[in-house]
């Protein structure tokens, strides 16, 4: 068995990322010559190539695409590895755990949630990448991320935060609640519609009607699409989990008793490097992110709103 030369493994991954031997050179602090020689006798040593050269540029083969994914892997644990190291109990310095979630996450939901946190952990600081891409944690140094989906997530662990099905609620501004009390689903669908029409067609499915319906603006952003229904611009599907402050403090409105409900395999959960699986900071966020979640799923069921 090639025993790999671990030594010349981030040269390599320089090059592969940067499809240039300069600008790996410039990374790496070294010059061009060093960069090939490194790529020269990692590929020695490996017993076959890595890359073609075309001119200036140096191009993954097939060998390469499927190296590079491991060395991006074995290299981003080893870091992360570090970072847990240096930020254990004698760590000196705050802590600061970087997590990504999606933009509605963290508008409707984590934000108005930080300052409890805050309270509690002082001494952790939370960097927070709000971004409707999923970031590959183990090559961007992420620490953690919040997730919606089925649970699995090529090189990452993934815990749910909650066991509950959060459902999906009709909501409107408090004029426009006042204008529909006591309308039929049928009346109700005559109003400007906010969102996805596929989710709009599983409510009309729930509440027996065979209408179309085209909502009069979609977004990309369910955060955007509930700001629109704060300002009276049409009613919108709300996920449970970004409504709940708004319900709360009255700047939305449930507009029917209606719900529908996600795939019951999809939720949120916290996804990580397996590397980062003992981490202090991490079990302490994934502890509050449990409680902050129960404690929406608390709200909600004080509302009126059914929550299984």
């Amino acid at each position: 068995m090639t025993r790999l030369p671990l030594q010349f493994l981030p040269a390599f991954r320089a090059a592969a990322e940067l499809q240039n031997l300069r600008a790996a050179a410039t990374l790496m602090n070294v010059t061009p010559s060093a960069i090939s020689q490194q790529i020269g006798t990692l590929e020695q040593q490996l017993g076959f190539a890595l890359f073609e050269r075309q001119g200036r540029r140096v191009l993954q083969n097939a060998a390469g695409k499927i190296l590079l994914r491991s060395v991006q892997t074995a290299l981003a644990e080893l870091d992360a590895g570090v970072k847990a190291a240096q930020t254990g109990d004698d760590a000196d310095a705050d802590t600061v755990l970087r997590i990504t979630v999606v933009p509605a996450f963290a508008q409707r939901w984590l934000l108005p949630r930080i300052g409890r946190w805050r309270e509690r952990h002082p001494d952790i600081r939370l960097d927070i990448d709000a971004t409707p891409q999923n970031r590959d944690l183990l090559s961007q140094g992420v620490n953690v991320g919040v997730r919606f989906g089925g649970g699995q997530w090529a090189g990452l662990e993934a815990e749910s935060l909650s066991d509950v099905d959060l459902p999906l609620i009709l909501v409107g501004s408090q004029n426009v609640a006042r204008r529909l009390a006591g309308c039929s689903p049928e009346e109700i669908v005559c109003e400007p519609l906010l969102g996805n029409p596929i989710v709009w067609q599983r409510w009309l499915n729930a509440a027996g009607l065979s209408t179309k319906v085209t909502p009069v603006a979609t977004f990309a952003d369910s955060g955007l699409m509930l700001q629109a229904a704060e300002y009276g611009f049409g009613l919108a599907l709300a996920r449970g989990l970004f409504a709940v402050d708004a319900l709360r403090d009255g700047t939305l409105v449930q507009i029917s008793n209606l719900v529908v409900r996600h795939d019951a395999t999809q939720r949120y959960f916290l996804v990580y490097p397996p590397s980062l699986r003992r981490w202090k900071p991490l079990l302490k966020l994934r502890e509050w992110l449990v409680e902050e979640m129960e404690e929406s799923r608390e709200a909600l069921r004080s509302l009126g709103i059914a929550v299984q």
